[in-house]
């Protein structure tokens, strides 16, 4: 199953380390998603390519402890109403900080403000229910 926000029932606010990056850090970027990848053991893990985070339709929105960027979000820009969280990734040095919960609530926030209605977050993960608006698709229903 896939799943989405509905980011009119959700009332997160901004955090303050977080920011849209424009330019881009690719290498910090593929960094952190390489220390990711291992930290998680993934025997397999789909490379992000350098211009995926450059595309005019993607934004990265990156995250910061004491200055230094720890975490990124990959969203996709699907059209008017809709986006895509393609890709997290952080560098867990802080477990306690909970960046993938609340990175998701910030962008949450984040493209609320920006008028978009729903961002989708791919498979049915428990974690994702935790934030407000959660919706599951079954089957079709999405498509009309």
């Amino acid at each position: 199953m896939y799943s989405r926000i509905d980011l009119s029932k959700t009332n997160y606010d901004l955090m303050p380390n977080a920011e849209r990056l424009e330019p881009v850090p690719v290498r910090a970027v593929l960094d952190i998603y390489k220390d990711y990848c291992l930290y998680k053991e993934f025997t397999s893990c789909m490379p992000i390519f350098p211009n995926e985070l450059t595309r005019s339709n993607t934004d990265v929105i990156g995250y910061f402890t004491n200055g230094k960027l720890v975490a990124f979000s990959m969203i996709d820009i699907m059209d008017a109403d809709n986006i895509e969280n393609m890709q997290f990734a952080w560098n867990y040095e802080q477990p306690r900080l909970r960046l993938g919960i609340e990175s998701m609530k910030h962008e949450c926030a984040y493209y609320k403000e920006l008028g978009y209605k729903y961002l989708y977050m791919g498979g049915d993960e428990d974690y994702k229910s935790e934030i407000d608006g959660f919706e599951l698709s079954w089957g079709i229903s999405w498509l009309v």
